[in-house]
């Protein structure tokens, strides 16, 4: 666990907007849009499981899926929970809602965001984890 005590103010603000791009390009259906976010050496698993290693899988699949999405309502991204581990490196616990004809869904994503060396926060490792209702 971090002791790190740094104000982290404007990070939080910088990794909040990472999280309301997520938002803006998943509603868009905008794949490089959404793929500009990551790192290049970066790990996805989707909400499904599938596991996606480097930028390169990741947007294969991306372009491949994110555009024929077949969803037809609306989606929010919401920062639920950070954690620095470093003062580059932090945790964040999103929740995700999707609203549509059919009813609510909801997915608990972890995103590892790392700072680049321009200041940038980028996603770096994730875990997209749908939330089945009891």
């Amino acid at each position: 666990m971090s002791t790190d005590h740094t104000d982290h103010t404007e990070d939080l603000a910088a990794v909040t907007a990472v999280v309301e791009t997520v938002e803006l390009t998943q509603r868009a259906k905008d794949p490089e849009g959404f793929l500009a976010l990551f790192h290049p050496d970066a790990l996805w698993t989707t909400a499904h499981g599938k596991v996606l290693i480097g930028l390169d899988a990741i947007a294969a699949f991306t372009r491949a899926v994110l555009p024929a999405s077949d969803w037809d309502g609306e989606v929010t991204y919401e920062v639920a929970h950070t954690q620095f581990l470093r003062p580059d490196v932090v945790a964040v616990k999103v929740r995700q809602v999707y609203r549509g004809a059919d009813g609510d869904s909801e997915g608990t994503p972890l995103y590892v965001m790392t700072r680049a060396d321009d200041g940038r926060w980028l996603l770096t490792v994730c875990q997209n984890t749908e939330v089945h209702a009891a």
